[in-house]
């Protein structure tokens, strides 16, 4: 049943590898293109959409990161039980933690600018934010058709559809600043397309501590799924029962099951594993099976 699954899952992502490698490469080209701009215009919005692409640059990074760990844990070394899936753990935690910094940086020199807001070069600005624009047009299409079959594509996809609003809103103030000299639009974009990267960062690094730390899925119940195994026929006991996320989209079980002494293993094994796939989505679950000896200590559990 887990094999299938992972299969069908590496396929999804590998038949749509080539276009998130060239959404990565477009969208990677040009953030630093608006990064250098934004330095040289002094645009502060700029800066900060430069720090919102970076977020799309990274979704599209983790989604090859996880395509590519499928594919080397694929080659079963004994030395790596469970794969290289955790890289991509680690490396969004990285991210969010310099994504954070971005955006506060962003925040501190937006209100710094309220007082005395300096002038903005909007002829670059309007022409590099629309390229970018562009840019996030392309890789919005590029990534379209996968986001359907791929929750790791779909996770980038959001990431650029999220950064075309903020490419807007820098088109639109370097346009008011054009029209009428009102500089002091340049932070308020910023501001806005900072506190628009903050809730994702911390959204990011929150899960990915929750993984590092092996607590179970927020999204899945401990108590419905302890009570949906006992009341797996034969089950009369459910103990040590743990779940955790591997890597995002790749949650795990285990749990120990007593059971009558007069229930077939096989059986209580294929019907727990079904109401683990079929009511909480678990595919990769390790269950100990421990007959009770006859004598009445196999109990109805309290739950």
């Amino acid at each position: 049943m887990g094999a299938g699954h992972d299969h069908g899952a590496r396929d999804a992502g590998a038949r749509h590898r080539g276009r998130l490698w060239a959404a990565f490469a477009l969208l990677a080209v040009f953030m630093v293109v608006e990064a250098v701009t934004a330095f040289a215009t002094g645009s502060l919005a700029l800066l900060s959409d430069a720090g919102h692409m970076f977020t799309d640059v990274l979704g599209i990074g983790m989604a090859l990161a996880a395509i590519t760990a499928a594919r080397r844990a694929a080659a079963r070394d004994p030395q790596r039980t469970f794969g290289l899936y955790r890289l991509e753990v680690l490396a969004a935690l990285a991210n969010a933690v310099l994504l954070f910094g971005v955006a506060i940086y962003v925040l501190v020199e937006a209100v710094r600018r309220f007082g005395d807001a300096p002038a903005v070069d909007t002829t670059p600005m309007l022409i590099v934010a629309g390229l970018g624009l562009v840019a996030n047009i392309v890789a919005f299409g590029l990534l379209r058709e996968g986001a359907r079959e791929s929750i790791n594509v779909r996770g980038a996809y959001l990431e650029v559809l999220g950064d075309l609003v903020g490419s807007v809103g820098v088109l639109v103030g370097a346009g008011i600043i054009a029209a009428t000299g009102w500089f002091l639009v340049d932070p308020l974009i910023a501001v806005a397309v900072g506190l628009f990267i903050l809730p994702r960062t911390w959204k990011l690094g929150r899960e990915a501590l929750r993984i590092l730390v092996q607590a179970a899925p927020e999204h899945l119940d401990v108590a419905a799924m302890r009570t949906s195994l006992g009341a797996v026929p034969g089950v009369c006991d459910v103990h040590d029962l743990h779940v955790w996320t591997l890597t995002s989209g790749m949650d795990v079980a285990s749990a120990h099951l007593g059971i009558e002494g007069d229930a077939e293993v096989a059986t209580v094994l294929a019907a727990a594993r079904e109401a683990l796939h079929d009511g909480f989505g678990i595919d990769h679950a390790t269950l100990q099976v421990e007959p009770v000896a006859a004598t009445g200590d196999c109990r109805t559990a309290s739950w």
